[in-house]
C-alpha cells in the first residue's frame, strides 16, 4: 500500500470550476472519506486520482510516483463504482479473475487470490453463480472482491453503497470497515451520506462547491466545525442555528425579539452572529430547574422513532429541533422550556459563516 498526495488540484470544464485548489494527503493504510452534497466535486477528485479525468492544474502522487499524466492502468489503483459494473455473462469466479487474466498473472496465482478474496467476503459458495442470481449486497461484495484481488496501492470507492437499502447499507459499512482493518489498505471513499462518513472515516474531507472546507477526524469536525456549512452538513438532525445580534452586555443574543443567554463574549458585542446548538444539547427541563441558557418554545411536531424522539418547536422567529428520550413526550401546541449548557454553543459570523471564539 502507499500514501496518496494531492497538490493544488484544479479541474475546470469550460468556465465551470468543478474542483478548486484541493490539497490533502492520505496516509499509508488510512481510510479517508470525501463527503459533501451532490455536485460538490468529491467524485471528480476521485476520478482525477484514478486518471479517468485530466487535471487542469496540480499534481497527484501515489507513493513516491508522480502519476498526474499516467494512464489509469499505470497508476496501480483499483476502483469500486456505484453500479457494480459486473460482467453479466460471467460467473462470480470469472468476474473476480478477469482483471488478473488481462494482466497476464499466472493461473495458479489467480486461483489463490480469487479463493482468498472469496473467503474474506464470504463468496465461496457463490463462485459459480452469475450476477443476476445475487442480491444487491452480494453483487457489491463481488465488486469489492474484484478490486481486492488486484492488490493495488490504493482502493478508490465511489459511493459504492448508494444503491442499497438502509439495512443492507449498514451491513456493508461494517463489511468495508472490517475489510479495511484486516488489509491495512489505503482507501479513499466518496459518499454524500454523513453517517457513512462518520462511521467509516479515520479522517473526513468535507467539500462544498469544489473547495475543501475542513479535514479532520470525524468527531473533531462534529464538535468543532470551522464554518456554518460544515456545522449544518454534519449531524442528523442538523445543528440548530439562531441568528441575531450580540447585545451590549455581551451575554445575550437578540434575535427578532427573542433573547438567548450566551457565555460572556465582550469581543462579540454588537456583532451579527449565528449561535449553533446541536439537537442533543437542547434538553427539556422544569421551568424552575437548571442554570444556563434557556428558551421558552412551542411544540409544532414530535417525531418518535423508537429509541429516541425529535421535538420540532418554535421560539419566536426561530425554529429548532431537540433530541429527546422517547417517553413523556409533549403534545403539539404545548409550551416547553429548553436548556443548553453554554459551553456547548458554537459561534459563527453571520456574513462569512466563519467560526468565532466567544472569549
Amino acid at each position: 500500500m502507499a500514501q496518496v498526495r494531492l497538490e493544488s488540484i484544479r479541474k475546470v470544464y469550460g468556465e465551470f470550476v468543478a474542483v478548486d485548489d484541493v490539497e490533502f494527503q492520505v496516509n499509508d493504510g488510512e481510510l479517508l472519506v470525501l463527503v459533501g452534497p451532490s455536485g460538490c466535486g468529491k467524485s471528480t477528485v476521485l476520478r482525477l486520482i484514478a486518471g479517468l479525468e485530466e487535471t487542469t492544474r496540480g499534481r497527484i502522487f501515489i507513493g513516491e510516483r508522480d502519476v498526474t499524466n499516467l494512464a489509469p492502468r499505470d497508476r496501480d489503483i483499483a476502483m469500486v463504482f456505484q453500479n457494480y459494473a459486473l460482467y453479466p455473462h460471467m460467473t462470480v469466479e470469472q468476474n473476480l479473475a478477469f482483471g488478473l487474466k488481462l494482466r497476464g498473472v499466472a493461473r495458479e496465482e489467480i486461483a489463490e487470490r480469487v479463493a482468498r478474496a472469496a473467503d474474506m467476503l464470504e463468496l465461496t459458495s457463490m463462485l459459480q453463480r452469475r450476477p443476476r442470481e445475487l442480491s444487491g449486497g452480494q453483487r457489491q461484495r463481488v465488486a469489492l472482491g474484484r478490486a481486492l484481488v488486484r492488490r493495488p496501492q490504493a482502493f478508490l470507492l465511489d459511493e459504492p453503497l448508494s444503491n442499497l437499502d438502509a439495512k443492507l447499507r449498514a451491513s456493508m459499512r461494517t463489511e468495508i470497515a472490517r475489510l479495511h482493518r484486516s488489509l491495512g489498505a489505503t482507501m479513499i471513499y466518496v459518499t454524500h451520506d454523513q453517517v457513512e462518513a462518520m462511521t467509516l472515516g479515520q479522517r473526513i474531507v468535507v467539500m462544498d462547491r469544489g473547495i475543501v472546507q475542513q479535514i479532520d477526524a470525524p468527531m473533531k469536525i462534529y464538535e468543532r466545525p470551522v464554518n456554518l456549512f460544515v456545522a449544518g452538513f454534519l449531524g442528523a438532525p442538523a445543528m440548530n442555528q439562531f441568528r441575531g445580534r450580540v447585545c451590549a452586555d455581551g451575554a445575550s443574543l437578540d434575535g427578532e425579539g427573542v433573547v438567548l443567554p450566551i457565555p460572556p463574549a465582550p469581543a462579540l458585542r454588537g456583532r451579527e452572529v449565528v449561535v449553533g446548538v446541536r439537537p442533543e444539547d437542547l434538553q427539556r427541563i422544569d421551568r424552575a430547574s437548571a442554570e444556563g441558557a434557556r428558551l421558552q418554545a412551542t411544540v409544532e411536531l414530535v417525531e418518535a422513532i423508537g429509541n429516541e424522539a425529535f421535538i420540532h418547536a418554535r421560539c419566536g422567529a426561530w425554529r429548532l429541533i431537540a433530541r429527546s428520550a422517547p417517553y413523556d413526550l409533549p403534545p403539539p401546541g404545548a409550551n416547553i422550556t429548553l436548556h443548553t449548557p453554554r459551553e456547548r454553543m458554537h459561534f459563527f459570523d453571520a456574513q462569512s459563516g466563519v467560526r468565532l471564539e466567544a472569549s
